[in-house]
């Protein structure tokens, strides 16, 4: 086992999170934990008291953290101006509409320092769209940075470069998110989406068309899930698994003997309408399997969270 490395220590110090709903307040507990004064700015009235009562939750799903702590590194203000006024990176967290954003980030750039990072933590809509009407100097230091949820305990963040982004700027900022402990992945071409929400959307697809089928009920897919593929991805990813699916001959022979039977069954793959009466038929059985309502939200949540952290723990004991 390779010998443990000292934990690295965050390049900026002040950042502004913008949007304070649920991947907002994550960002900004998992940065104030790493010692990171943050500025937390949305216009809904209740803002200081909804920082304050997300925090005891997310201090518990990060190891070591403790909500009083958190909060004393957190500053709440109304005005977009104040927040970014002297940051370093700016964590936007707004609605996923263009015209939105942009609008935005027109604002933002008009308060924040001129270096600072302009990340967005959109879910699909790609950086060049959005500094489309910027000035080069900013869209040169805008960029997609993606978490998956929830952003304090799962480690993905996508770097997602627009076709100005400056290459200083995306290397500083991979460096920034890896010394938060997250797992930054820069792709290569803009698409929407990115990758692991167009993965997801594919699984999505045919769960809920299986579902629709009959041919499982929703909590029974989640146990076909649980108990095979995702535990499997955990610990290796799809490519992998396929090539050591092959034994020796790896991906080649997994190719030779099964890829003609993988590839004539993408096409009995379900494509399900998202109708009414579907809609109904997947809610119920989630509901009925799951809960709803606040209650059995936290419940879930925190039941989630400390199996993502029972992962991360197993696995960070295992040299890759």
């Amino acid at each position: 086992m390779a010998a443990a490395e000292k934990p690295r220590v965050p390049q900026w110090t002040t950042v502004a999170v913008v949007g304070a709903g649920t991947i907002g307040l994550s960002w900004a507990a998992l940065f104030s934990a790493h010692g990171i004064r943050v500025r937390v700015t949305d216009p809904r009235p209740d803002l200081a008291e909804a920082v304050r009562e997300a925090m005891p939750a997310l201090a518990a799903s990060i190891p070591g953290s403790d909500a009083e702590d958190l909060l004393s590194r957190i500053r709440v203000t109304g005005d977009l101006a104040e927040a970014v006024d002297g940051v370093q990176l700016v964590q936007e967290n707004g609605p996923e509409r263009l015209e939105f954003k942009q609008e935005l980030f027109a604002e933002i750039a008009r308060h924040a320092p001129a270096e600072a990072v302009l990340a967005s933590s959109s879910s699909g809509i790609i950086a060049s769209d959005i500094a489309a009407e910027l000035p080069d100097d900013v869209a040169a230091r805008l960029l997609i940075a993606h978490p998956f949820n929830p952003p304090q305990v799962v480690p993905l963040v996508e770097i997602v470069p627009g076709q100005r982004s400056a290459e200083r700027v995306i290397e500083s900022t991979m460096d920034f998110y890896t010394a938060l402990g997250k797992t930054p992945v820069r792709l290569h071409k803009e698409v929407s989406g990115f990758v692991a929400n167009r993965l997801q959307s594919a699984i999505m697809r045919e769960s809920i068309s299986l579902v629709l089928r009959g041919v499982v009920s929703a909590e029974e897919l989640d146990t076909v899930m649980k108990a095979s593929l995702g535990g499997r991805y955990a610990t290796v990813g799809p490519f992998e698994s396929f090539h050591l699916g092959g034994g020796p001959g790896g991906i080649r022979h997994m190719m030779a003997h099964l890829g003609v039977g993988m590839a004539a069954r993408w096409k009995e793959l379900g494509d399900p309408e998202l109708d009414d009466d579907a809609i109904a038929t997947i809610t119920e059985q989630t509901e009925a399997a799951y809960g709803a309502g606040p209650d059995a939200y936290r419940e879930r949540c925190e039941l989630r969270d400390r199996k993502h952290i029972a992962i991360k723990s197993a696995l960070g004991d295992i040299e890759n």
